[in-house]
């Protein structure tokens, strides 16, 4: 079979050519046909749907006591962070909410920061080339109970303790399942070490019997004292403030205080301190959620709203302008020309992403103007080859496109797609867990929670950190987060996110919402690690450019590039690496290769998407859930 020419759109092809893509797209099932596997769910009342059946139960309790999504949205996250499903307590927050009385997106900036003395000096004189996978030195400032808190208290209807009643009756005892059982004792050597979250993690532990599972059983009642007694504390806190006359919001804000200045904080602080770590009741009491306002590009009429560079969100954005003015649907879905179109543009962004991301609170001022600016987007789209990957590809300069002289130029031109190692003093065997592999770091879970309501309220959250194994801060029950390890600590790598004291790392959580004439089309975000916003763009796509429903569009096999530097680990990159499922043709395959690409044919790639569509025409929300895990919905 001759090799289609792979030209942006508006470009001839040869009439064979045409004819044979044609005949190769229309012999098979169309797109907008294929079954699923689960049903899509519609709802007239409310929609919530995650990661995990239990915590969908939450939600849905949570709606039929009255409450609005974001009440059930933040019931969904107290109950999958007890459930560590793939998170803790102690990890960090990242959600949307669309606003029906205002008609705005608003960002919830959750996100824990560098505490005292986590500097790169610091890490590189303990042998570390990017600071640890695990532990107490890997942690920041926790998150998810102060953007719960504060989300609850400005956007919500019920109290904390209705909010929290499902996650602490799981925190009595829920039955575990299979997956986080095993994970426990997957990772028993590491949970061993601390004693707090030995107790917790491994009931079963025997010393002199290293044979016997220390972990739960699949369907065994797991238990968590501790963490119950923290929540309690919060909801006793709450009680307490409305009995002395505070109102609803205010009540809330006590217990926050209570977490974050009180004796919970004491514990958390001298846990950390027991084990080596940094966080101090400064740190806790210094750090704050922010509401921010999110960035968005508009997408052929459809404006996509995404959290700000302190998060890998704007590189979807990005990625839409650049294909905006590509014809993708006439391609065909999954050809290799639509393929590589996707990749050089997720190629392209990440490349930004890669040197250009950061906290956006701390200098220097990240040019996410420029980044978003469509001038810029056409200027990259220029330097796409149409004929073969580019594994060179580096960041642009998006100065120019907002008035400014790029302050980093020297930088720029000695980056590599290829991170080189960091200097390190110390000793080498304390440069990294290496607890996953470079493609289990990829892709790295988490969970994502989907919530609407009739009154038009919208929540979108990717909440993460504190996974197993989790080091537990004393008798919190909190598992402190792991996301330290996505800073780096040489500039050259990204002068926007070296690690410092007070700083966020940049995170690869990124929840999506976008609106159509100023309502509500689709929120949809999805578990993973630097593969979400790949995910994400594919599942946008397929829906507007291919008239996929939200269930097809969630259980659609995508493609995964490899090429943008990993967060997680020791920060690889894989330049050419695409992984396809059987589904994409072998001659489809055949021609990627002859393009450059290492094709990797897998069973299923990762995209465990969750989302809500919004139906115009019938005034209904149409949940959708990917088939990849567990994920799961309840609406009504």
């Amino acid at each position: 079979m001759p090799v289609t020419r792979h030209l942006p759109a508006g470009r001839a092809l040869p009439l064979v050519l045409v004819f044979i893509g044609v005949c190769a797209f229309f012999t098979s099932e169309p797109v907008s046909a294929q079954k699923t596997g689960k049903p899509i769910l519609h709802g007239k009342h409310w929609v919530a749907v995650t990661g995990k059946p239990l915590a969908a139960t939450a939600g849905a309790m949570t709606f039929t006591r009255g409450g609005n999504a974001v009440d059930a949205a933040c019931a969904m996250l107290a109950a999958t962070s007890t459930m560590w499903d793939t998170l803790g307590w102690g990890g960090e927050t990242q959600a949307l909410v669309f606003n029906p009385k205002t008609g705005k997106v608003i960002g919830i900036n959750a996100l824990g920061v560098a505490p005292t003395g986590a500097t790169a000096d610091f890490f590189r004189k303990k042998g570390m080339v990017y600071p640890p996978e695990y532990g107490p030195l890997a942690a920041v400032t926790p998150g998810t109970p102060g953007g719960l808190m504060v989300m609850l208290a400005e956007y919500g209807q019920l109290s904390l303790a209705e909010v929290l009643a499902p996650a602490m009756q799981m925190a009595e005892g829920y039955p575990i399942e299979r997956s986080q059982a095993d994970n426990m004792e997957r990772r028993r050597d590491v949970l061993a070490q601390w004693s707090y979250s030995r107790d917790v993690f491994l009931p079963h532990l025997d010393a002199d019997d290293n044979e016997k599972r220390a972990a739960p059983r699949e369907g065994e009642n797991f238990r968590q004292p501790d963490l119950l007694a923290t929540l309690q504390k919060l909801v006793d806190t709450e009680k307490a403030a409305l009995a002395g006359g505070k109102n609803r919001k205010e009540a809330i804000y006590a217990a926050y205080d209570r977490f974050y200045r009180g004796d919970i904080a004491e514990e958390i602080v001298r846990a950390s301190a027991e084990y080596g770590g940094l966080m101090t009741m400064q740190d806790l009491d210094k750090w704050q959620v922010y509401l921010e306002e999110p960035v968005s590009t508009n997408y052929k009429g459809i404006d996509v709203y995404k959290l700000t560079t302190w998060v890998q969100g704007p590189v979807m954005l990005q990625a839409l302008n650049l294909l905006e003015e590509i014809d993708l649907k006439s391609m065909g879905y999954n050809t290799s020309r639509y393929i590589h179109a996707l990749y050089q543009a997720m190629n392209l962004s990440f490349a930004d992403r890669d040197f250009y991301y950061g906290d956006p609170y701390v200098p220097p001022a990240e040019p996410i103007a420029g980044l978003l600016s469509k001038k810029y987007a056409k200027s990259r789209r220029d330097e796409i080859n149409w004929e073969r990957n580019n594994p060179n590809t580096k960041p642009g300069d998006p100065y120019p496109f907002q008035g400014d002289r790029n302050p980093f130029l020297k930088l720029l031109e000695k980056w590599t797609p290829i991170p080189p190692a960091a200097d390190a003093l110390g000793a080498d065997s304390f440069q990294q867990a290496s607890l996953m592999s470079d493609d289990e770091a990829f892709v790295a879970g988490t969970t994502s929670i989907q919530a609407a309501d009739a009154d038009g309220w919208v929540v979108s959250i990717t909440p993460s950190g504190g996974w197993i194994p989790a080091f537990i801060a004393g008798h919190t029950g909190i598992g402190l987060s792991q996301r330290m390890q996505s800073f780096v600590l040489d500039e050259a790598l990204n002068p926007f996110n070296v690690v410092q004291p007070g700083q966020r790392p940049r995170a690869t959580l990124t929840p999506s919402l976008a609106l159509q004439d100023g309502k509500p089309l689709i929120a949809f975000s999805v578990q993973g690690g630097d593969t979400q916003d790949q995910n994400l763009l594919q599942f946008f796509l397929n829906i507007v450019e291919f008239n996929m429903n939200v269930q097809q569009a969630a259980e659609a096999h995508n493609i995964t590039s490899y090429q943008m530097q990993s967060s997680f680990g020791a920060h690889q990159s894989e330049p050419g690496r695409l992984d396809v499922t059987a589904k994409v043709p072998e001659w489809v395959r055949s021609e990627l290769g002859d393009m450059g690409y290492d094709i990797r044919t897998v069973e299923r790639t990762y995209s465990p998407i969750t989302a809500i569509y919004f139906d115009r025409e019938t005034g209904t929300m149409w949940g959708g859930a990917s088939d990849y895990g567990d994920d799961y919905g309840v609406a009504w």
